[in-house]
């Protein structure tokens, strides 16, 4: 497994679709949606003191649907106003926190590079590695991973701060395992938050002792 160097100047917390629809209370939310809000907010949290940027997808299409595409033939929800932007599903779930430092990034498919601004951003600040969390674990936030390393992005998936619902009698946590299994094996660092956590609090110490070591003077 890959163990990938952290420079917090150089990374960013990409929180993928914690929205109503995806957190709580409908069909495809996850059933610990609330509780991975809760692990989100720690994270991000951490990552602005250290000076990491912060940025929250939101899956949402055209009130009428036009957008949809063949995506709205697959999830028929989609064309009932699912993700409808505006609408009370789509919007983020009441409990994420959202800073002003962050930035809120709006997609219309299940990556978050696809059809936006999301790698100029990326590129235009030098950062070249990505910390995802979000819902859900297997469709977005995968999607999400698999597009950020095949552009050469060093990708950490965070195992406790992603989360699905259950698929056709296929429980949760074994969609959960399997996505991290496989991105664990060939595009990501899997790891948990608090040791993604660690990690950064590591790396913004040595960053300070080396800003704040006396250089030695000239005889």
């Amino acid at each position: 497994m890959a163990d990938f160097p952290v420079n917090p100047l150089k990374l960013v917390l990409v929180n993928i679709d914690l929205q109503n629809v995806f957190v709580e209370g409908t069909p495809a939310a996850a059933p610990d949606g609330p509780e991975v809000v809760a692990r989100v907010n720690k994270l991000a949290a951490v990552c602005r003191q250290a000076g990491v940027l912060v940025i929250h997808t939101a899956h949402v299409i055209r009130p009428d649907g036009s957008n949809a595409g063949v995506m709205g033939e697959l999830i028929p929800p989609t064309h009932e106003g699912m993700l409808a932007e505006g609408s009370f599903p789509a919007a983020f779930h009441k409990d994420l926190k959202i800073e002003p430092s962050d930035i809120v990034l709006k997609k219309p498919r299940y990556g978050a590079f696809h059809g936006t601004d999301l790698e100029v951003t990326l590129r235009s600040r030098g950062i070249d590695s990505v910390i995802i969390t979000g819902i859900a674990t297997n469709v977005c936030a995968e999607t999400t991973a698999r597009e950020a390393a095949v552009r050469d992005f060093r990708v950490f998936f965070l195992s406790d701060g992603t989360s699905t619902a259950g698929i056709d009698g296929v429980p949760r946590d074994v969609l959960v395992r399997t996505t991290c299994a496989v991105l664990g094996l060939a595009f990501a660092q899997v790891l948990t938050v608090d040791q993604m956590i660690d990690k950064i609090k590591l790396a913004s110490s040595a960053v300070s002792e080396r800003v704040t070591a006396p250089h030695p003077t000239a005889t």
